[in-house]
């Protein structure tokens, strides 16, 4: 039989759990980013990035009055993964929004579900034109490959002076597909040449049979539009062929990793981004340094700014819509208009595509260098 005194105990502390259950509840927003995986680098620099931006609007009271609950599921850079995060997000932690992801084959996995069940979700830098494409409820806040393409057509041409080229494509990624797509159509259409093209498979690591042919072509540089890995082992096994001429690529370079693996090979190369930490804007200084501040003197790469972006626009949508109703988001987001952010100014058109400027980064003395930016 209880006391008094622990009657009383009893009763405080049902009160206390009362108490919390009625306690306003975060906004639960979701993200799936590969955190580990061949990808890894792009995945954790873009969640570093949403971090960072949600801390900064929970700082500054969070949204509609309650603060901002971010909860992530590591894809593993797999395929099929994607899928299951996302359903994890949406029916078991009940998110009002997803963001991700950066590879657009993930991405293309997962936006039909989010789609389906009427969550709107904003990829940070998938850039095959079929993400958007899903439907309604899918959107992005960088630059698309038609105009990535476009932008190292002419880089080839004109900065780099080369007529005759050759194709290194990943037939397993549809980003890499759809960049070479709109690459080599501009590249024909502007009186270049694609002298040979090949290919190879996500996860190859000899590329001998395939360089080789490329070198009896005897061709003026390579575009290989894939990601950082491949890219870098390409790069130095080119060179162990005694292969000079350049190697360029698209966003998919963009990692520490990229120079890490390839070392001296990568060495004058050239790659196509969203930002550059290097450009100095009011904007980008202050946002380096804060991440510099959170994430112990690193410098943010195009993937972690993108991955704040997506953030900050989608809390800003959640504000704008006064509502955590799916549809009210995805109506806000439609109407983004002239956000500034850290990749530039978004605006989301009427495919629900935001159009950006591209940069151009060199590999120089094993460092990045920003060289130019190209409007769209």
């Amino acid at each position: 039989m209880f006391s008094s005194s622990r009657l009383l105990l009893a009763l405080a502390l049902a009160a206390g759990i009362a108490g919390c259950s009625r306690a306003p509840q975060g906004i639960k927003i979701g993200e799936y980013a590969s955190l580990t995986g061949k990808e890894a680098a792009f995945g954790r620099s873009s969640h570093e990035g949403t971090v960072l931006a949600v801390e900064e609007a929970n700082a500054a009271g969070g949204v509609l009055g309650k603060q901002i609950v971010l909860v992530t599921e590591d894809n593993q850079s797999k395929q099929g993964e994607s899928a299951t995060a996302v359903k994890k997000l949406i029916f078991r932690d009940k998110v009002v929004g997803i963001l991700g992801e950066v590879a657009s084959s993930r991405s293309l996995e997962a936006a039909p579900i989010c789609q389906e069940y009427k969550i709107p979700m904003i990829s940070p830098s998938s850039t095959n034109p079929q993400v958007t494409q899903i439907g309604n409820y899918i959107f992005r806040v960088c630059f698309i490959d038609p105009f990535q393409g476009t932008v190292m057509a002419k880089f080839a041409k004109d900065t780099l002076k080369i007529h005759r080229v050759a194709m290194l494509t990943s037939v397993s990624s549809a980003y890499s597909v759809g960049l070479a797509k709109y690459f080599k159509e501009r590249f024909l259409a502007d009186g270049g040449e694609i002298a040979i093209e090949q290919k190879f498979t996500e996860g190859s690591k000899d590329f001998a049979a395939q360089l080789t042919a490329i070198k009896a072509a005897n061709v003026e540089g390579i575009f290989v539009p894939g990601y950082y890995t491949e890219a870098a082992l390409i790069a130095r096994q080119a060179r162990e062929l005694a292969m000079t001429m350049p190697l360029f690529g698209g966003d998919g370079w963009e990692a520490p990793e990229l120079i890490t693996i390839g070392g001296a090979a990568v060495e004058g190369c050239y790659y196509s981004t969203h930002y550059s930490p290097q450009v100095d804007t009011p904007i980008v200084t202050a946002f380096v340094a804060r991440f510099g501040a959170r994430y112990g003197g690193q410098v943010p790469d195009a993937m972690a700014a993108l991955g704040y972006d997506s953030a900050k626009v989608m809390i800003d949508a959640i504000r704008r819509a006064g509502s955590t109703d799916g549809a009210a988001i995805r109506d806000a987001l439609a109407t983004t208009k002239d956000y500034e952010g850290v990749t530039g100014t978004t605006t989301i058109d009427k495919d629900r595509n935001a159009t950006k400027a591209a940069v151009i980064i060199a590999v120089k003395d094993g460092k990045f260098k920003f060289l130019e930016s190209v409007a769209p």
